[in-house]
C-alpha cells in the first residue's frame, strides 16, 4: 500500500511538474494574443478617428475651391473600402487608397492661398497631421506586438502549446502594393 502512495505521489508530481509550464505558457500567449487584438483596435480608433475628420476637410475644401468630383469620388470609395475592411490586409490597402487621395487633395489645397490661410481649414489640418502621426505609432505598435506574439508562438515549448491550441500566426500591418510610389498628381487640366 506504501509502494502504490508512492507512486501515486510521484505521477501526481510529474503531472504538475508538466502542467505548470503548459498552463503558463497557453496564458502567456493568450496575453500576446490579447495585445495583438488590443495594437489592432487602437489601429482602427485612428483611423476612425481620421475618416470622421475627412469629412469636414473635404466640405471646408470644397467652400474654397471647385475641384474636380473625382477628387471627392476617390475619397469617398476610400473610405467605403477602410469600413467594410475585415482583415488587416485589406484595411491596409483602404488606408494607402485613402491616405493617396487625401494625398491628392492636400496638393490641389495649394493652389488656394485663401483656403490655407483659413483658420478652420488650418485646425483641420494640424487635426489630420497629429491623427496621421497617431496612425502611423499604432501600426508600429500593432507590428511590435505581432512580432512578439508570432516569435513567442514558434519557439519550443510554446509553439506544441500553440499548435495544440490553435493558436494561429498574426499577419503584420504592411503598406499595399505601389505604397512606396507617390501618387502622380496632374494640374494640366
Amino acid at each position: 500500500m506504501k509502494n502504490l502512495s508512492k507512486v501515486l505521489i510521484g505521477i501526481l508530481v510529474v503531472i504538475i511538474i508538466i502542467a505548470i509550464p503548459v498552463v503558463s505558457g497557453y496564458n502567456n500567449l493568450v496575453a500576446l494574443e490579447q495585445k495583438v487584438d488590443t495594437a489592432q483596435s487602437n489601429i482602427d480608433t485612428q483611423l476612425q478617428r481620421r475618416s470622421d475628420l475627412i469629412p469636414n476637410l473635404v466640405s471646408t475644401v470644397k467652400g474654397y475651391a471647385n475641384l474636380e468630383s473625382e477628387i471627392y469620388t476617390n475619397i469617398a470609395d476610400a473610405r467605403s473600402k477602410l469600413a467594410g475592411a475585415s482583415t488587416i490586409q485589406e484595411e491596409a490597402a483602404a488606408d494607402h487608397e485613402l491616405t493617396s487621395a487625401l494625398s491628392r487633395l492636400l496638393v490641389v489645397v495649394e493652389n488656394y492661398p485663401d483656403l490655407k490661410s483659413s483658420s478652420n481649414f488650418q485646425d483641420l489640418a494640424i487635426e489630420l497631421e497629429g491623427t496621421e502621426n497617431r496612425i502611423t505609432i499604432a501600426r508600429q505598435d500593432y507590428n511590435d506586438a505581432v512580432t512578439e506574439y508570432n516569435t513567442k508562438r514558434r519557439r519550443f515549448p510554446s509553439n506544441i502549446i500553440a499548435s495544440i491550441f490553435n493558436f494561429e500566426q498574426k499577419p503584420l500591418y504592411k503598406a499595399s502594393e505601389g505604397a512606396q510610389t507617390a501618387p502622380s498628381v496632374d494640374f494640366s487640366s
